[in-house]
């Protein structure tokens, strides 16, 4: 893993010669995009016309339960599996301070890529494949400024990818609950609001 990590990453990562603008796009896209993905979830929970609203609700809940289940599987493979960071290893050029911890595999990498299976197989192709291709630029641009490896976001990709699936399958069996309970919990966090409207 270490050896094509190693013939991979330099073809990728920035050096002291790359474009300032370059390193600025990276930069937004490693550090700040990430931020859309909950404010997706309130538009889409939220929003559109009544009579989507539960089709869109169990998107969300599919979401967030994929979502889950990734993060949770990331989580124990960094404590069961540490892997160094690049800048760490003093492999590369780093552009974006971070703190060295484990690197496999990339949480960052591990929510979007989620999120974009997630709403390229249960709400719109179109919006599920501009989501993939966000999470495609924030890989890059991790690898890019020096913060992880190649394979950290590929194993991020494969993470989303059965968490996707799993979820689809607990779905089938359980959904309908998973669905009721989270639209109570909304109602109980919110009942001030729902109230005044």
């Amino acid at each position: 893993m270490d050896r094509l990590n190693y013939l991979i990453f330099p073809w990728i990562n920035a050096s002291p010669a790359s474009p300032k603008w370059l390193i600025a796009v990276a930069t937004f896209l490693a550090r700040d995009a990430i931020a859309l993905l909950p404010l997706l979830l309130i538009w889409l929970w939220l929003g559109g016309p009544k009579s989507k609203l539960i089709s869109q609700r169990e998107v969300v809940a599919k979401t967030i339960t994929a979502l889950l289940l990734s993060m949770l599987v990331s989580a124990v493979i960094r404590k069961l599996l540490p892997h160094d960071r690049p800048f760490v290893a003093r492999i590369g050029h780093l552009f974006l301070a971070h703190e060295p911890d484990s690197s496999f595999p990339s949480n960052h990498g591990t929510a979007i890529f989620t999120f974009g299976l997630a709403f390229l197989f249960w709400y719109r192709i179109w919006l599920g494949g501009l989501l993939m291709i966000v999470a495609m630029g924030i890989a890059w641009s991790r690898i890019y400024l020096g913060i992880h490896w190649p394979l950290d976001m590929v194993s991020s990709f494969l993470i989303g990818l059965v968490s996707c699936l799993v979820t689809h399958w607990v779905w089938s069996l359980c959904g309908e609950i998973i669905a009721s309970q989270l639209t109570r919990l909304f109602r109980f966090l919110f009942i001030h609001l729902i109230r005044k409207s």
